[in-house]
């Protein structure tokens, strides 16, 4: 019995002896693949390193702090409450507005200020720069916007309104704005559309002179580079531009009818043209800048004034300044005569309606009227008698 028990308790032990050793394999197999897994991930994390430039991590991680670190640039230019600000369209440049009157620009890259816009009276609501930040719009409490140039700071052009201009916008191809004013004190709020020119490189000659044309069909305009423009006063349309002249047209008188009209200039010269088409019939050419010019309506002649100009005139004689008024024949084109007195340049001539006088104003403050003696109305030039 005891054999038996002893041969029982043997072969319990070797069964179970034979469980924990199947299991003590079965774990060190799976510590086996552990393992060859770690060292695989390590090798792959080994081999992707080696790609990696070290330098390149290290400056990545550098950045990421520096940025961490950075502080905001600070512009302080203003005195007042910031209303807006803009970006130019490359983004290099920075439009600041605020209620102290003040348009300012700043380079964003490091915010130092480019400059000022000033020529507001009232706080500035809005700001905007075309897409050549070539101009720039502003809307302020003063009730008028502004046009800009971004470059030299100059206002080019004001718009004034009944109500302070709350927002300011170029259109897209920059040949509009748009400006919305306020409603107050019985004033409607409205947005208004502004024609903008966005080409201010583009040299427009200013208009010195103008008369109306015959039965008041037209306009026509002297300007300071020397031409001559027709326009259709209905709808401002240009019809016809000459350029006669090579200096600045100083005077533009029309005949009786209307139907021609004489011009000074200071190129010396004055001509005649015909009013509907604006071409040259006659020219009258001088040794002097001439200021005005006149025709008499009774005799065929023209009166002509000016002489040196007025900055010098203390260092001429009356003599060397050609202070005279002169008189050419209209039709033959030739000096006739010269009526003297004044001391200084002759600004101004006109003949009276009857043709029997006429007046000159001078620089030297005087005005000199003459009446014409019977002789002047007998006169007959000898290649028309």
């Amino acid at each position: 019995m005891n054999q038996s028990q002893h041969t029982n308790n043997t072969s319990i032990i070797r069964n179970g002896g034979t469980a924990e050793g199947e299991r003590i394999i079965s774990l060190e197999k799976d510590i086996i693949i552990e393992y060859e897994n770690l060292v695989a991930n390590v090798d792959r994390m080994n081999q992707l390193i080696t790609r990696i430039n070290t330098n390149e991590v290290l400056n990545l991680i550098n950045k990421l702090r520096t940025l961490e670190k950075k502080r905001p640039i600070l512009l302080q230019g203003h005195t007042r409450s910031l209303t807006q600000i803009k970006y130019n369209r490359e983004g290099d440049l920075i439009f600041s507005v605020s209620k102290d009157q003040i348009v300012n620009a700043w380079y964003s890259h490091n915010g130092e200020r480019l400059g000022t816009y000033n020529g507001h009276v009232g706080a500035i609501w809005s700001v905007d720069v075309n897409s050549t930040t070539t101009l720039l719009i502003t809307g302020s409490a003063d009730n008028s916007a502004k046009l800009w140039n971004v470059q030299t700071g100059k206002c080019l052009h004001t718009w004034e309104f009944k109500t302070a201009v709350k927002r300011v916008a170029f259109s897209e191809d920059d040949t509009m704005a748009l400006a919305v004013t306020e409603q107050r004190m019985g004033y409607p709020g409205t947005i208004v559309i502004l024609p903008i020119n966005p080409d201010i490189g583009a040299q427009r000659p200013k208009a010195m002179v103008a008369v109306w044309g015959n039965l008041n069909k037209y306009i026509i305009t002297g300007h300071e580079d020397g031409s001559i423009a027709l326009y259709n006063w209905k709808d401002g349309e240009k019809l016809n531009s000459i350029h006669p002249h090579t200096g600045e047209i100083t005077d533009l008188q029309a005949s009786e009818d209307r139907t021609y009209f004489i011009t000074s200039s200071k190129d010396k010269s004055a001509q005649i043209f015909e009013s509907n088409t604006l071409m040259p019939l006659k020219k009258y050419v001088t040794d002097a800048p001439l200021n005005s010019a006149s025709i008499t309506p009774i005799q065929e002649f023209v009166i002509l004034g000016g002489g040196q100009d007025a900055m010098q005139v203390t260092t001429t004689t009356m003599r060397q300044g050609k202070f005279e008024c002169r008189f050419w024949h209209r039709i033959l084109e030739e000096e006739v005569g010269r009526v003297k007195g004044h001391f200084g340049p002759i600004n101004t001539i006109a003949v009276h309606p009857d043709g029997k006088s006429f007046s000159s104003g001078g620089e030297d403050g005087y005005v000199r009227v003459h009446h014409f003696d019977n002789d002047y109305f007998k006169f007959r030039y000898p290649e028309l008698s």
